[in-house]
């Protein structure tokens, strides 16, 4: 059998090559690395970069579906939308039907930025030296592991 295969030891379960997390982390955190001076360029950081994507997408939402969508808490979303706000990009306005909701739109200046934008996944995938197609197969299995992930969460 191989000694790779399984460990022979509860200790071994803590060496960070048996961790599952930290492969996830480290590609998350070299990711961003990766984003920052293509995003620089356009005056964002990847969380405003991804709350973009969304608006693009959906150009009226409350700060909840953001969350929901970026999987962030609205204690994360709300500093990171003031300073989208302060920098042109997007309005928040209370929900005149219920107060307790926050809207987020786009501002013309917001919307304009896409344009620029359009570039930045084929930048990226070039910067990973992958074909479009390992991309996908990449993006499909990473979106896979986030749903069990999901699913497991919302278990009692």
């Amino acid at each position: 059998m191989n000694d790779q295969a399984l460990p022979s030891s509860n200790d071994d379960m803590l060496l960070l090559d048996r961790q599952v997390c930290f492969p996830l982390y480290a590609a998350s955190n070299l990711l961003n690395r990766m984003y920052r001076p293509v995003l620089a360029q356009l005056n964002l950081t990847y969380p405003q970069y991804l709350v973009m994507l969304v608006l693009w997408e959906t150009p009226l939402c409350t700060v909840g579906e953001l969350g929901d969508k970026l999987f962030l808490d609205s204690g994360t979303l709300t500093p990171l939308l003031k300073r989208l706000a302060a920098n042109g990009m997007v309005h928040r306005q209370r929900d005149p039907q219920d107060e307790r909701r926050v809207l987020i739109s786009l501002t013309s200046e917001g919307q304009s930025l896409k344009q620029q934008a359009v570039i930045i996944p084929h930048t990226l995938a070039q910067s990973l030296h992958l074909a479009p197609e390992q991309v996908e197969q990449l993006r499909l299995q990473v979106q896979h592991i986030i749903g069990i992930m999901s699913h497991a969460l919302q278990q009692p």
